[in-house]
């Protein structure tokens, strides 16, 4: 295990690395923790590890400890900064990371960080979300004007009940007002072609976030695409009773991408 510190516009942000035995390059899974990030998924992250897979997990700016200010778009930015910092000759070699391989797995709001990364950059080998939030459906979708000021007091008081103590340099209103103002290019059911023929598993549970699961699922099958594997889980949010079963899931899936 390595801890180190991801640069990312000018911040560092604090990452662990879980290194897989043995001599050589290890491709490697970047596990994106949700909002603000109480269940981290490390025994997922341990897990890919015994599976081969070097294992990195990071805090976004203006969170947890790491310096900056916390908001969307950054860990949007974070995100591929870390890609980027491990594509990078040097850091690759530290870390025996094959930077020709790499995989994402966001759980919550780091399922929508997964999507919009992996939809985004072509050279990620596959994407996996656990209850992905969507933004554009937290933030209420497409709504009339009238509609607007209720739906920001709801917003607001969503994003509030997620405790964003562990957050810096935002408040409810301002992560509200950020997610409103970007609803349509924060819609990952429109990333949809951008995967291309890449891998994508999406893993739901019984928290509510499963439609929009489906939907991408469907944009993604629409034109013959049959690169998406789907699992359902009876639990919750953090998938408290189902954690076994839950990395199963994934290391089946990664050994597809091998």
């Amino acid at each position: 295990m390595e801890s180190f510190q991801i640069p990312s516009h000018g911040q560092p942000m604090n990452a662990i690395a879980y290194l897989a035995a043995g001599a050589g390059l290890h491709p490697v899974v970047i596990v994106l923790h949700g909002f603000p990030g109480n269940e981290k998924n490390l025994d997922l992250a341990q897990a890919i590890r015994r599976a081969g897979w070097n294992a990195i997990f990071f805090n976004y700016r203006g969170s947890w400890g790491t310096p900056g200010a916390f908001s969307f778009g950054n860990a949007i930015e974070d995100t591929q900064a870390a890609i980027a910092y491990l594509r990078e000759p040097a850091n690759a070699a530290k870390l025996h990371i094959d930077p020709k391989r790499i995989a994402l797995v966001g759980h919550s709001m780091g399922g929508f960080m997964a999507a919009y990364a992996g939809s985004h950059d072509p050279a990620i080998l596959g994407t996996a979300l656990i209850s992905a939030a969507n933004f554009h459906d937290w933030a209420g979708g497409d709504l009339k004007p009238e509609q607007e000021p209720a739906n920001r007091t709801r917003l607001i008081k969503s994003i509030a009940e997620n405790d964003i103590l562990p957050l810096a340099g935002c408040t409810a209103e301002s992560l509200a007002d950020e997610m409103r103002s970007h609803g349509k290019p924060w819609n990952f059911v429109d990333y949809a072609a951008m995967f291309g023929s890449r891998p994508l598993l999406l893993i739901t549970s019984n928290d509510g976030l499963a439609p929009s699961a489906n939907h991408l699922a469907t944009a993604v099958r629409a034109p013959g695409g049959t690169h998406v594997t789907e699992a359902h889980f009876d639990t919750d949010h953090s998938y408290s009773d189902r954690r076994i079963a839950l990395q199963a899931t994934v290391l089946n899936w990664l050994a597809t991408l091998q």
